[in-house]
């Protein structure tokens, strides 16, 4: 499990992370969503040992991440900027990680060759950068970690690609029990993969929740009303309306079977739930249509 409790880093006069808190579970794969700026990047070096905290604490495992040599050596990290020796080859790169990594394993680093393809002894600087993000896969996946943290981890990547990647990825989850803590922009992927997620948002966690309860929480509706109801009732709790004709689509939190039966204190010609995907949890959890796309006139 990661545990993240009252996490709090100031640069100077700017707080970075304000008491942010997550919770991992073992063996799920979380997503770390959030505006850009919203801090998922200072968390994760936090998690990487790479930044010390200036209050709460950082547990992998139970244990404190901060210069716990014997914990990194568990965990396998893909940051956005992926490093290596600038003269390196990835056989290179592999013998520098079996110095660091005591479960790295040969017999798959060989078998992920296979999978790959890359030629191991050209110059990883001048692969492109899609190569470059397979590179680090081949390695990081050769450790055996038990805790894989992942920022970014497909950007670059061919659609292809992308699918044999999370497909390794979900193959340790299930056979290993690796945990699997993932921050990324592209929300329709995460919502492919991930059992857990966690929004971000000026340095703070505001919810976390399994994506399953974060569906649950909130539905949005298509309504068509009788003859003579234009507007949308003012008493309806709805976070975010917008209208076609004469259908009505309103975004409510709160359970679809609820929703209805509130619904019907108007009798609609029409009441239809209709799935919401991350993206739009995503928006309207920070604050409707503050976070969406505006329009401007010319």
């Amino acid at each position: 499990m990661i545990e993240v409790n009252g996490l709090t880093k100031r640069f100077d006069s700017f707080t970075a992370l304000d008491a942010a808190a997550v919770t991992v579970p073992t063996g799920s794969v979380y997503g770390l969503v959030g505006p850009n700026g919203a801090g998922k990047s200072t968390l994760i070096r936090h998690l990487t040992g790479i930044y010390r905290q200036d209050a709460g604490t950082v547990r992998i495992g139970g244990e404190d991440v901060w210069e716990n040599d014997a914990l990194k050596a568990r965990v396998g990290v893909i940051p956005d900027d992926w490093y290596y020796f600038s003269q390196s080859t990835i056989r290179d790169m592999c013998r520098f990680y079996r110095g660091f990594y005591p479960g790295f394993s040969m017999e798959r680093y060989e078998k992920l060759r296979e999978v790959f393809g890359i030629d191991e002894k050209r110059a990883i600087r001048r692969l492109s950068k899609g190569m470059q993000k397979q590179a680090a896969f081949w390695l990081v996946l050769s450790c055996m970690p038990d805790y894989l943290i992942l920022d970014e981890p497909v950007d670059g990547l061919d659609p292809v690609m992308r699918r044999q990647v999370w497909s390794l990825v979900m193959g340790d989850v299930s056979q290993r029990g690796t945990t699997v803590l993932v921050s990324s922009h592209n929300l329709r992927e995460l919502e492919d993969v991930c059992d857990h997620v966690g929004i971000m948002d000026r340095g703070r966690v505001l919810l976390e929740r399994s994506l399953a309860q974060l569906q649950d929480n909130m539905v949005k509706l298509q309504v068509v009303f009788q003859d003579g109801v234009t507007e949308v009732p003012p008493e309806l709790p709805v976070l975010h309306a917008s209208k076609i004709g004469r259908i009505h689509t309103l975004i409510m939190r709160m359970s679809a079977q609820e929703a209805a039966d509130r619904l019907a204190a108007y009798s609609p010609l029409l009441v239809d739930a209709v799935p919401l995907t991350l993206e739009e949890i995503f928006i309207y959890e920070l604050g409707g249509a503050d976070y969406a796309v505006k329009d401007i006139v010319l």
